[in-house]
């Protein structure tokens, strides 16, 4: 196998396995009286994280020896990733849910930053393109990313502002 196919199975079996941790967390959430903000914009999401990898697979050669400083940025960021799930715990998803009288978690990235998941996500659809020397994906999806993001933060912002 390839830098490129190692690289891409390895993301696309990390993502699979966050929708499992996020679908198991948001049927949890829901059982405790939860309820789903913004659903409409999801699939968006999903459509965008896997055509980024596609992107990425059918513009690569698949001999392409990747920027091991970049690969190693990627690789950094996903520690950022296990953080900010680590610190949401039972609360994070992949879906805005609201869990009446939950507190807004504030440990973890969330001492430093808001909405933490959403930069790690934005640096690594930048990163992991450019590991591999594709600039127009990077650019590409980071602007399509941007656009959702601004979308979903807005949502949100609102769904968590009676906790703040």
């Amino acid at each position: 196998m390839t830098w490129l196919a190692v690289v891409l199975v390895l993301v696309a079996i990390q993502r699979l396995a966050e929708l499992w941790l996020a679908a198991r967390n948001t049927r949890r959430l829901r059982a405790a009286g939860g309820v789903e903000i913004g659903a409409g914009h999801y699939p968006l999401f999903i459509l965008l994280h896997a055509g980024w990898l596609v992107a990425i697979a059918v513009s690569s050669p698949g001999t392409t020896a990747p920027n091991l400083w970049l690969l190693d940025l990627y690789l950094l960021l996903q520690l950022a990733r296990v953080w900010v799930i680590a610190a949401l715990g039972r609360f994070w998803t992949t879906r805005i849910i609201s869990l009446p009288g939950a507190p807004l978690i504030r440990t973890g990235p969330y001492r430093f930053v808001r909405h933490p998941n959403y930069w790690v996500a934005s640096l690594e659809i930048a990163v992991l393109p450019l590991a591999f020397g594709q600039i127009g994906v990077a650019a590409g999806f980071s602007a399509l990313n941007a656009l959702l993001i601004a979308w979903r933060v807005r949502v949100e912002d609102r769904a968590l502002a009676d906790r703040r």
